[in-house]
Parts: C-alpha cells; structure tokens; sequence
C-alpha cells in the first residue's frame, strides 16, 4: 500500500486514491473499468461502475472497496465506511494486508465524519492485527487523539508513526497540519523542524523542503530551496513556487509559472487555478472565473475542489452574493466535510 497517496494535506483530503489501494488481481469488467475510472479521477462515473460490479456479483471485496474509494473522492463519507464495511465482510482472513488497507481506509471515512473515538479504536484493532507497526495507523489514531484532548496518547503515536517513517516528509506535514488546526502550531512546528533533517538531493527532496519552508512561513527559504527544481521543470515544484510567489504578493511572476505549468505539461485543473488565484490577487475577477471555468471544463474531477471553492470566492469578491450563495450549496452538497466550505456557505446565507 503507497501510504503517501492518500494522506494528502490538508489532512485527509483522501483525493488518492487508487494509488494506495492494492486492487491487483481484479478480474470483473465492471471492476477493472471502476479502477480505471478511479485512476482518471472521475468518482462519480467510478461509482456507477463498482455499483453494477456489486450487483453484478463480481469479486465482492474488491468491488465494495472500490465503492469505498468511490465515495470516499465525492466526499460522501458514511456511503463510503458502510462499503468498507461490506468489503471487510467478504474479506478473506489469509490476505491480512486487504484487512488492514480497508481498516485504515474505513478510518479515514470515520475520522472525516468526527467520530474519533471510532477511528482511533479501527485503528487499535489494525495495529493489533498487524505483524508490525502501521504508520498511517499511528498517524491517525494520533490525530483522532488529539481531537479528543488526548494531547500526550497524541504525541506518542506521532512519535511512533514517524519512528516507522522517518523520511516521509507528507507525514511530518500532516502532523503539522492537525497541530496547527488545533492551535497548537508551536508543537507541530517542532515536527517540521526535524522533517529539515531529512538527507537528499534529489528533485523531489528540494521541493519537499521548499514545502516545509513554504508552511514555515519562511519564503525566502523556500523559493531558494524550489528554484533549481524549477529550472529543470519539476511539475510539482514549478507549482509550489507559485504559491510561494503568490503569497510574497508577486503575481506577475506567479502568473508566469502557471502560464508555463500549462503549455510545458498542458491544461491542468491546478494550473487554471493558479492564474485564477493570480487574477484574484490583482482584484480581475471576472478573468479569474474565467479561468477556473476552463478549469472546470477539462474531464475528471481531479484537483477541481480549490477551483470550486475559488468560485464561491470569486463572485463573493464580485458582491454577487445569490450566485455565490448558489454556488456555495452546490459546495457544501459535494464537499460536505469541508469546513471553509461551511464557513462561507453560514457567512452567504447571512447575506440573503
């Protein structure tokens, strides 16, 4: 199971998926179609998919995971647990390794949900079946922990889940990031402190450090941990530093990145986001709905949740209130565990 996959920042965002899902072997045309369909990022026409597998009897424990995946990339997360569920039941106890993906997975949906007394206990029962440590297990058990008010248990399963991966820069992020939701920066700071000490000199490593910097606050360190990256065109590099530019209040350079993003590697939903962002921050919103529509535009649902947020923000911006109202529940309707979403919906429903 690829664990970075799905622990995407902000915390469990569960956009993965299928990276770390282990559906090898799957033999169903219903099945392998869903797979497919997870791969490209479209959740809705997967679902559709592992919902005929099901009722089509193909191999039950893969379709119903699929299910789970399904839903978990539309946000639905109670749809999502009970497929887990289903999956867990067809389970065979000879292949520990399904048991143990479905459990962290049924977690997740659970801990999104804020049952975090029922996710860390999933948790508990995956490590205690497991023949060895599961970092993502202690991970999330800690941050379900931590909702709790359990800030010592917390911290002894990030230390443990770093202990077990201590060159995974996403887990030091994620801990920073369930700190610092908690007010609690100053703990979680100590955790990117040490993902610094991380030895590397790959591309990938620059940019992760550029990430660390880059949540640090401390821009100017990023932006020199990032550029050599840039230069060689690193895609996930070229992006942060967009970020990094956008947030020194440079989006003239950062409008150039994102240009370049799309005409080296083509249009991407992030990319129109960015110049969406850029536009924004020069107070264009009209050009920026105009690039997160084209962003909207292309096929899939991949990495299209900013831009829908931006959306809402963009028309707010505009004092078009009742449209961004309108786009606000078709929001919270799709991403219902997003708080900011929640957030601006509360504050335009105010406006009416």
């Amino acid at each position: 199971m690829n664990r970075k996959k799905w622990r995407l920042l902000p915390l469990l965002a569960c956009t993965l998926l299928v990276g770390g899902c282990a559906m090898g072997g799957a033999t169903g045309q219903k099945t392998t179609e869903g797979i497919a369909a997870l791969t490209d990022g479209d959740y809705a026409r997967a679902k559709e998919l592992f919902d005929e597998a099901v009722r089509s009897n193909e191999q039950q424990m893969l379709a119903y995971r699929g299910l789970g995946l399904a839903y978990m990339g539309l946000a639905q997360y109670e749809d999502a647990g009970q497929a887990f569920e289903a999956a867990l039941a067809e389970a065979d106890d000879k292949m520990p390794e399904n048991t143990a993906d479905l459990r962290l997975y049924l977690a997740a949906c659970q801990y999104r949900m804020e049952d975090y007394e029922e996710a860390a206990d999933t948790c508990t029962e995956l490590l205690e079946a497991a023949e060895e440590g599961v970092a993502d297990a202690y991970y999330l058990r800690g941050a379900s922990e931590l909702y709790e008010g359990n800030q010592n248990d917390a911290k002894s399963d990030f230390d443990r889940a770093v202990a077990l991966e201590p060159g995974d820069y996403d887990l030091y992020l994620n801990i920073y990031e369930v700190y610092s939701k908690m007010s609690l920066s100053g703990i979680g700071g100590e955790y990117l402190q040490s993902a610094l000490n991380i030895q590397g000199s790959e591309l990938e490593d620059y940019y992760n450090r550029g990430r660390i910097y880059y949540y640090l606050e401390n821009y100017t360190e990023a932006q020199s941990q990032l550029i050599g990256a840039v230069e060689q065109g690193y895609e996930p590099a070229m992006e942060l530093i967009g970020r990094v530019y956008l947030a020194q209040g440079d989006s003239e350079h950062a409008q150039a990145v994102y240009e370049q993003l799309g005409a080296t590697f083509g249009e991407s939903a992030s990319s129109y986001n960015g110049l969406a962002l850029c536009a924004m921050q020069r107070g264009e919103y009209d050009a920026a709905l105009s690039y997160i529509g084209q962003g909207l535009a292309l096929d899939g649902t991949e990495s299209k949740q900013e831009l829908y947020f931006n959306e809402i923000v963009a028309y707010e911006k505009k004092l078009d209130f009742a449209t961004a109202k309108q786009k606000a529940e078709a929001y919270v309707a799709n991403y219902p565990s997003d708080a900011a979403g929640q957030k601006e919906y509360t504050f335009l429903k105010s406006r009416s």
